[in-house]
């Protein structure tokens, strides 16, 4: 019987290990005590939480929105700064490709043994959800690169598509990473690692925009998919 997609399943049939090297980089949350991955993923709560909060507290009185199971919704949704990436098969992905439905992004990179294997087996679980519920909103699920370095087209293509065809990946280079993150509340950095090479530290949200390509709400971990689809039904309604 064949079994569900996992970081386990995908190390094993793509030859993966964990183990740090110089191209096959260990756990972040297994690091020495000495560097400061806890710190890297303090902030980047931070970031989007803080994002979050500060709006809430300067936005105009609402009506009561309905309660959500796992996203935290902005009072307002905010703008997304331009953008554009380069999809796995070179094409520009931008702010055109948010409108017209549901998005949800992930920035991950693909020598990430855990979080990003983990959370890309929840894409294509609310993939399935959403195919099987008539009321589900149309949307779209994107994998973002923040290791452009090692994250060739070919390479973050099939690491996409081993989880869901439908996933879109893509990257960019510095600049073009940096002029979309920070207004997301994403924070990523390399750490090195003790026997070469380095892993990336980054956040562990989801963000979600709405069909009108604005920030609405984001979603931290645990993920659930049945919860997450809740939400997006909720947030779709009228």
């Amino acid at each position: 019987r064949a079994r569900g997609p996992s970081g386990r399943n995908y190390r094993r049939r793509t030859g993966y290990t964990s183990r740090p090297s110089a191209s096959r980089p260990r756990p972040a949350m297994s690091a020495s005590p000495s560097r400061l991955p806890w710190l890297i993923l303090v902030v980047a709560a931070a970031a989007g939480l803080g994002l979050w909060l500060g709006q809430r507290a300067f936005a105009p009185p609402a009506a009561t929105a309905p309660e959500l199971r796992s996203a935290l919704r902005y009072p307002q949704p905010r703008p997304v700064p331009p953008f554009e990436l380069t999809r796995t098969d070179g094409a520009p992905l931008d702010n055109r490709a948010l409108l017209g439905r549901w998005t949800l992004a992930f920035f991950g990179f693909t020598h990430c043994p855990d979080v990003c294997p983990t959370t890309l087996a929840v894409f294509r679980q609310v993939e399935a959800l959403a195919k099987a519920d008539p009321a589900a909103p149309p949307l779209a699920l994107w994998f973002v690169s923040v290791d452009p370095a090692r994250d060739t087209p070919q390479v973050l293509g099939d690491y996409a598509r081993y989880f869901s065809p439908a996933i879109v990946a893509a990257t960019g280079d510095a600049a073009a990473l940096a002029a979309l993150t920070p207004a997301l509340g994403i924070v990523y950095a390399q750490s090195p690692l003790p026997g070469g090479g380095y892993t990336v530290d980054h956040s562990t949200q989801l963000v979600v925009f709405d069909p009108q390509g604005r920030l609405a709400a984001i979603v931290r971990p645990p993920h659930d998919a049945a919860a997450i689809l809740a939400d997006l039904r909720t947030m779709a309604a009228p």
